[in-house]
């Protein structure tokens, strides 16, 4: 069997959102570590129920900035209705091995 061939398996400390810790093995870091959570099952809307917007690195502002405009209605701005003047002017045509079959039945 090769040396070094499985990663460290050592004792870690787990802390969890509302500051409670417990022990555990992992290979997660080096001995001793702590491993602090973000969401776990006390917080995790999968067991609570409630939601929470958790923003890890600014990608949440980020998707309000680039998209946040879209669902606020300008003061006094009707909505757009779909007309026959904005519709687009696309004609659809076969090519290919479908249009040779349209040949060949007609």
């Amino acid at each position: 069997m090769k040396k070094d061939g499985h990663p460290d398996y050592h004792e870690i400390t787990v802390v969890m959102t509302d500051g409670t810790e417990f022990v555990t093995r992992s290979t997660y870091g080096k001995a001793g570590d702590k491993l602090h959570l973000d969401i776990d099952p006390k917080t995790h809307p999968a067991w609570t129920g409630t939601h929470r917007m958790v923003d890890r690195g600014g990608q949440l502002a980020k998707f309000n900035k680039r998209f946040g405009g879209l669902s606020k209605k300008k003061e006094g701005e009707q909505p757009v209705a779909a007309t026959a003047s904005n519709e687009p002017k696309i004609k659809l045509t076969t090519t290919g091995a479908s249009a040779k079959k349209k040949e060949k039945k007609a």
